[in-house]
């Protein structure tokens, strides 16, 4: 389970039977809280977290290893922040070995069931076992072990479906970062030290601090040629004592193999020893199309690609957006970027001017009220339109030693934001039973208590509450 948050502080990771908790801050300061209670148990003290530039990746072992799970949480409603990808694994190369051994370790791998595999992440393929659906395949030894749905009678005669789709891409995806990675290194000596495949990009890590915009263009120039020489690529077994093995780009052999070594041979360009499903031309390939750079780990350089289909996928995505752009700025594609920049300028205007009114309207509200003969003891108000600085305005201007007021600001029915001001104690008293009827949070200090609400709609029931207490506060009571 992977928390993605850049340049972490603070991390806390709570890891127990059947429920994980964590916390920390960015760069910024910004405080994360994200808790989840597990679909079944885990082995609490074999599960481990580890932490870098770019995530929190918690590795959690199930206390029935051999059960698969449905989903990860307990509750049958998947929260908005949680993305579950079967798709994104990551294939490790280099002389990492304590990253590669804690992965080996505690990840769930899924490996081709060929000869000569190299143990580690792969795609693996989708389909369906007569009319059922497979929803994973790992590989045990020698053998393809098989995630279903539903049980199948032994000894039936079924039908297999592969989702070709889905396998093609993995293996445009695939031909397309060995070819790359043979380039890259052959160009400028830029070694790769993993890939990971993801359902919408790939990337790859390049062991170099950073790659030029001279370099990427160049890179991309000199892929593409390879792909429009029709370049074959063969699979070839060799026995395990072939010398020409020491020939071949590999990170050795996983300690289960048995029998012939696997090796993808790009003619002319590279020899590797791989178990994944590839192209037999870089034909196949269509095109690659390098999308650009990134910060890596440790001095390194992610290089995000597409390769194949994706890449008109992309195109075809792009291609839309622009038809969608042309039509809402009424002018052409070469116009865009400065519409869209004096657009920005205007609702910026905009938003100074608004906020410039409400602060004017914040104040005639607190003047109304004072000027009534006898004020109320309790001031309720709530506008869609506002902010904190809204709230805090009306507050100041009139005054709260002897006034309760209850701001609200947002939707009516959904989420928002309040303000509870009034004396010191009362304030004290009251803050968290109001944030709790409006499902919310706050904090507060100096007869102010404030936060965000998720549920608006009980502004009547903090009313009541206020006015009662307001009712036992007075002296005629």
């Amino acid at each position: 389970l992977e928390f993605c948050v850049e340049d972490s502080r603070d991390v806390k990771v709570v890891i127990e039977d059947q429920r994980l908790a964590f916390s920390c801050k960015n760069a910024d300061g910004v405080e994360f809280y994200n808790e989840i209670n597990l679909y079944a148990r885990v082995n609490s003290k074999d599960s481990r977290e580890k932490r870098s530039d770019r995530s929190i990746t918690c590795f959690m072992r199930k206390w029935k290893e051999k059960v698969a799970w449905p989903r990860i949480t307990k509750e049958n409603i998947k929260p908005a922040w949680l993305s579950v990808d079967f798709d994104n694994w990551r294939d490790w190369e280099g002389d990492e070995e304590v990253e590669r051994a804690m992965v080996e370790q505690y990840a769930e791998v899924s490996r081709a069931a060929a000869s000569g595999c190299r143990g580690r992440h792969g795609p693996d393929d989708r389909g369906l076992i007569g009319d059922v659906p497979v929803l994973r395949v790992t590989r045990r030894g020698p053998e393809a072990v098989h995630f279903v749905q539903a049980s199948l009678e032994p000894g039936t005669e079924v039908l297999l479906s592969l989702d070709w789709e889905r396998r093609f891409d993995h293996m445009q995806q695939h031909s397309g970062q060995h070819l790359i990675t043979a380039i890259a290194e052959q160009m400028f000596g830029f070694k790769t030290t993993s890939w990971e495949l993801g359902r919408q990009r790939s990337v790859i890590e390049l062991d170099t601090p950073s790659l030029t915009a001279e370099q990427t263009e160049a890179l991309e120039r000199s892929v593409n040629e390879k792909i429009r020489e029709r370049v074959p690529v063969v699979v070839r077994e060799l026995a395990a004592d072939d010398p020409e093995i020491e020939t071949v780009r590999s990170r050795g052999l996983p300690d289960d193999h048995a029998g012939p070594v696997r090796v993808v041979d790009i003619e002319g360009i590279d020899s590797n020893m791989c178990c994944g499903t590839h192209v037999s031309n870089l034909s196949d390939l269509q095109v690659i199309k390098l999308l650009g750079t990134e910060k890596g780990k440790k001095n390194k350089t992610n290089l995000v690609f597409l390769a194949g289909n994706r890449v008109l996928k992309s195109i075809e995505q792009s291609h839309s957006t622009e038809k969608a752009l042309t039509s809402l700025l009424k002018n052409g594609p070469g116009e865009h970027v400065e519409a869209v920049k004096r657009l920005q300028s205007s609702v910026k205007l905009l938003q100074k001017n608004n906020l410039n009114l409400l602060r004017d309207m914040a104040v005639l509200i607190a003047r109304d009220f004072k000027s009534k003969p006898v004020p109320s003891q309790l001031f309720v108000l709530h506008r869609k339109e506002g902010d904190s600085e809204f709230m805090n305005i009306i507050a100041n201007e009139i005054g709260t030693e002897e006034t309760l007021l209850f701001l609200t600001v947002g939707d009516e029915k959904e989420a928002g934001l309040f303000l509870l001001a009034g004396p010191g104690e009362a304030v004290e008293n009251l803050g968290p039973r109001v944030a709790e009827l409006l499902g919310g949070k706050g904090a507060g200090k100096r007869g102010r208590f404030q936060g965000k609400a998720t549920k608006m709609s009980r502004r009547g029931e903090v009313q009541a509450l206020l006015q009662e207490f307001i009712s036992h506060r007075s002296p005629e009571a």
